[in-house]
């Protein structure tokens, strides 16, 4: 029984992300914020909680996070988005500086 609950919710969400192919206002939102504060070469947001918008990804690179520590960096994007983590449930940050 346990096994088959989990090969329900494995399978459950692929499917929604597959009815969902387009961004969300909030992935669209924290992409203009980060866009905007932070010029980055490389970035990534998305909604891994299956599309309700409680729980999102963020992978960015920018030259404001060279020489800077992890904990510094993410402070510097979490500051930015202040409005919209308050009403999330979850954000998984990898940041970093442009590959050289």
């Amino acid at each position: 029984m346990l096994s088959l609950t989990r090969r329900v919710v494995v399978s459950r969400q692929p499917w929604s992300r597959a009815l969902s192919t387009s961004a969300t206002d909030m992935e669209k939102a924290i992409v203009s914020k980060l866009t905007e504060r932070f010029s980055p070469t490389e970035l990534a947001v998305q909604d891994v909680s299956g599309g309700c918008g409680a729980f999102f990804a963020i992978k960015i690179a920018s030259e404001t996070f060279r020489d800077l520590p992890t904990v510094k960096q993410h402070k510097l994007v979490t500051e930015v988005l202040k409005k919209e983590i308050g009403g999330i449930h979850g954000l998984q940050i990898k940041t970093a500086p442009p590959a050289s």
